[in-house]
């Protein structure tokens, strides 16, 4: 049926065969009936012979058309008609073919006979359908054979151990004329536990390249590159998730397959599955081509077959299997790709910005993520600006989104600028980012800038007000992920001028963007502040082999953490490979208080030391930890029970702010140094209050008289939605002052929630309840803005604004109002005070300090 149609919908019968035209996937009037009179009739094979008159099927039938058949016929292409006098009778199923440049037709299959001649799971008829003398005998079923391009030798793949009586397990070589072996393959060079289940060549690379099914971690499951000349091996795949079909095209080998984890290569770690994937045939890295089904009906494993087919000066790339969607729409069975036009425009970049330095802002983005490209083109416009001030490229797969960034040092201090970036692939360029802004300053700050001189090769300082993006303040450009939308802005911080992130210690996290890999015993730094009260405990930064994101896998692998117990003691541990030797330095005191901490774990030759505020509390002379490929996490991940004292929970319930990776030891001058420049703005005896509004409404142009008193907020300039949110202001506490405010929002889940402008906030000086309130009885505004909202462009995404703290001292022990406003055409959307879960609700958070 056409893609996108519902099951039982525009279908056309067939009888285990089709035939469909190559360019428009549409249905021709080729029509062969295969069956049997006993048991269930498949086809499991096709083949064209070289002139492309002929077209062979195999499979397990015994008619076709009602008319008598055993395993094999041929068809004329021309007339979709039996060829008459080719029958040869194949004792069971026959589940591969090729043709030779001479006619001859090689099969292979569960068989063991043909027309009476003992063949074991592999034989050759001639085009009149005559069995021939090559016999490769192999001892089990055959599932895949390709004759080489200068049709010498066929290759064969299977389940087999012997061929010939000889050892050669899953993949041989033999003579295209007799079947004797020309070359075996011994050992454990395909492991007992696996099959080849499909072999093309290529003799533009003078290449074949095999795909393998195995069961378990140590078998074979991905692909072999192998020479033409010497029949040896190019490069191995070693990724996990059966391969069940291969095709060359242009020099790509694609893939169908249910890969799941490439760990073992330097990929991705085990998550999700993919099922179409593709590689250059001289390198196993991974390509930027990345179209999806799922895994479908059956086994289930997704695609089982691939062929490319021409007609009209386009190419097809056919796909065959189990699946029942592709690209998350509904398509059964069969999907086809095309060469030409290329209409997949890149994802949206995700933009942070920072003012880390006198006379400088940083632009940084994730690279955008394109199913057909992973070289992409991007391009910064500052200020509304039509021409680019910055245009570079990068790469990027689905696991692997690295930072990007641009320095700009033409900006004057004290002068706001706004960045949006677009991705393009050359033919195809994204929208614009959302508008986002930031504030040039005189000078920088003294923390940040003794971390970077200090070497810091991974520096987050959780400065963003929504979105999925952390980004990275070192040269290094080591994004983060922000995981399930922790609570960014988080005040107060641990170092004057910037924001922390609060983590609800269940499945809040953030994960590197980029794999790392360390090999013992190179020398290391983990440097973090963290703020809690938790009595559960929790991982706070640690290496692990996995990141978790929305895929349900947390490491399998971890070790070079820092935790907090349950009873409030800082841990640092590390694995010495991987034995259960877990050397680890536990502080003598607490450090659940609810006060921003300061700490430094570092490990190299001299061993591993911990610093907390800046001061030694422990060392142990533990050189080695355990060398692997993965992805640093603050937050949370998994912990076995072998860990000392081992939390309740592995996920961290606090704060934590400047986290930053080094390649080195920092040294206790250094440590104490960081702990010296931070001016944490927090001392014991602030105070933190997280006020709902009392009441809140919003009102629509549209409907000048209407009250909208609901689960959600909006605002817009035109055609225009205002909102009006009012809160009952404490008194300051006894002996203290304002010192930061806040405003904490959720986008709804409306669809046209998020929204790419800016929205202000501002006092609203009239009077209004959230009963009566229209649009024809707005309540007058001030002028002054108390925040702006910028780069809120995601759906169920919680975001945080930091307001004017001075304008709102004044109204300290009274009720509040301020409005949602905006200038322009997107609205934006917000949960209120009605929505049902309570951590959705709009919040004032208010932190008082000493005078």
């Amino acid at each position: 049926r056409p893609a996108g149609s519902a099951a039982g919908s525009d279908t056309t019968s067939a009888v285990n065969f089709a035939a469909f035209d190559a360019a428009t996937g549409a249905p021709t009037g080729c029509s062969l009936a295969f069956t049997r009179s006993s048991g269930t009739a498949t086809v499991r094979a096709l083949a064209v012979s070289p002139d492309g008159s002929t077209l062979y099927a195999g499979g397990y039938f015994n008619a076709v058309n009602g008319a008598g058949a055993n395993g094999l016929v041929a068809i004329d292409t021309a007339t979709c008609t039996r060829r008459p006098g080719f029958a040869p009778a194949f004792s069971a199923t026959v589940r591969a073919l090729d043709v030779a440049a001479n006619g001859t037709v090689y099969a292979g299959g569960d068989f063991q006979g043909i027309d009476g001649q003992t063949r074991r799971f592999f034989g050759a008829v001639t085009a009149a359908g005559a069995v021939t003398g090559w016999n490769p005998d192999a001892d089990d079923p055959g599932r895949t054979l390709k004759v080489t391009p200068d049709g010498q030798n066929v290759l064969i793949g299977g389940d087999f151990f012997t061929v010939g009586g000889a050892s050669s397990h899953a993949l041989a070589v033999t003579s295209a004329s007799s079947g004797a072996l020309t070359r075996a393959y011994t050992g454990n060079f395909i492991p007992a536990s696996a099959v080849i289940k499909d072999i093309v060549t290529d003799s533009a690379s003078n290449g074949w390249y095999a795909g393998g099914e195995g069961a378990g971690g140590a078998s074979f499951d991905g692909r072999l590159a192998m020479g033409l000349d010497t029949f040896d091996q190019r490069w191995r795949d070693t990724c996990q998730g059966a391969t069940q079909a291969l095709r060359v095209y242009r020099g790509v080998l694609y893939a169908g397959s249910h890969v799941h984890d490439c760990s073992t290569m330097g990929g991705f770690p085990n998550q999700v599955r993919k099922h179409l994937t593709a590689q250059a045939v001289g390198d196993p890295a991974m390509l930027g081509w990345l179209p999806d089904t799922n895994d479908g009906i059956g086994e289930p494993v997704g695609p089982r077959a691939l062929t490319v087919s021409s007609r009209g000066g386009r190419d097809f790339l056919w796909v065959g299997g189990e699946f029942t969607t592709v690209n998350g729409v509904a398509q059964q069975a069969l999907t086809r790709f095309a060469s030409a036009p290329d209409t997949g425009a890149p994802s949206v970049p995700v933009v942070s910005l920072s003012a880390p330095r006198a006379g400088q802002v940083r632009v940084s983005w994730r690279s955008s993520l394109d199913l057909d490209d992973s070289l992409l083109t991007y391009r910064v416009y500052r200020d509304g600006g039509p021409v680019p001030v910055y245009t570079t490229t990068g790469s990027s797969l689905f696991f692997s989104r690295p930072q990007l960034g641009f320095t700009d040092t033409d900006v004057v201090a004290g002068r706001s600028y706004s960045y949006r970036i677009t991705a393009s692939d050359g033919t195809n360029t994204s929208a614009l980012s959302a508008g986002a802004s930031v504030t040039a300053t005189g000078s920088s700050s003294p923390y940040a800038a003794r971390v970077l001189a200090d070497g810091a090769d991974l520096y987050w300082r959780y400065d963003e007000s929504g979105g999925g993006f952390a980004a990275d303040a070192s040269q290094n450009e080591d994004g983060g992920v922000y995981v399930n939308a922790p609570a960014y802005r988080s005040t107060p911080s641990a170092v004057a001028g910037s924001a922390a992130l609060a983590l609800n210690g269940t499945d809040e996290y953030v994960y590197s963007d980029r794999l790392h890999h360390y090999t013992s015993p190179s020398p290391y730094s983990i440097e973090t502040w963290f703020r809690t009260n938790t009595v559960r405990g929790g991982r706070i930064v640690g290496y692990g082999n996995n990141t978790g994101s929305a895929q349900g896998h947390t490491s399998s692998i971890s070790d070079k953490l820092l935790y907090l117990t349950g009873n409030g003691r800082l841990a640092f541990g590390v694995q010495v490979g991987s034995t259960s030797n877990r050397p680890t330095i536990t502080s003598a005191a607490s450090y659940n208080d609810n006060v921003w901490h300061h700490a430094v774990a570092t490990q190299g030759p001299a061993g591993m030391r911990l610093y907390v505020d800046g001061v030694s509390v422990g060392s142990n002379t533990a050189a080695g930890n355990r060398s692997y490929n993965g992805y640093w996490r603050v937050g949370g991940d998994a912990m076995t029970n072998g860990w000392p004292n081992r939390p309740t929970s592995t996920y961290f319930a606090g704060q934590v702010d400047e986290t930053a990776l080094y390649p080195s030891a920092l040294t206790a001058a250094q440590a104490a140094a960081h702990h010296g420049l931070a001016d944490t703005p927090q001392g014991p005896g602030d105070t933190t209050v997280s006020l709902t509004p009392t009441q809140d409404a919003y009102v629509n142009s549209v409907a000048a008289n209407t009250t909208y008193n609901d689960a959600q907020l909006a605002t817009r300039g035109t055609t225009a939605y205002l909102a009006y949110l009012r809160y009952a202001l404490p008194a300051a506490p006894a002996g203290q002052a304002l010192r930061s405010a806040r405003f904490v929002f959720r986008t709804s889940s409306d669809p046209t929630a998020g929204s790419a402008e800016s929205h202000t906030l501002v006092p609203v000086t009239g009077a209004w309840t959230e009963s009566s309130v229209t649009y024809n009885s707005r309540p007058s505004l001030a002028t002054t803005v108390l925040g702006t909202i910028s780069g809120a462009a995601e759906v169920s995404t919680g975001y945080s604004v930091e307001l004017n703290a001075p304008a709102l001292g004044g109204a300290l022990g009274s009720a509040y109002s301020l409005a949602l406003t905006s200038g322009g055409t997107d609205s934006l959307r917000i949960w209120s005070s009605e929505v049902a879960t309570a951590a959705w609700r709009p919040q004032l958070v208010l932190t008082f300090g000493a005078e």
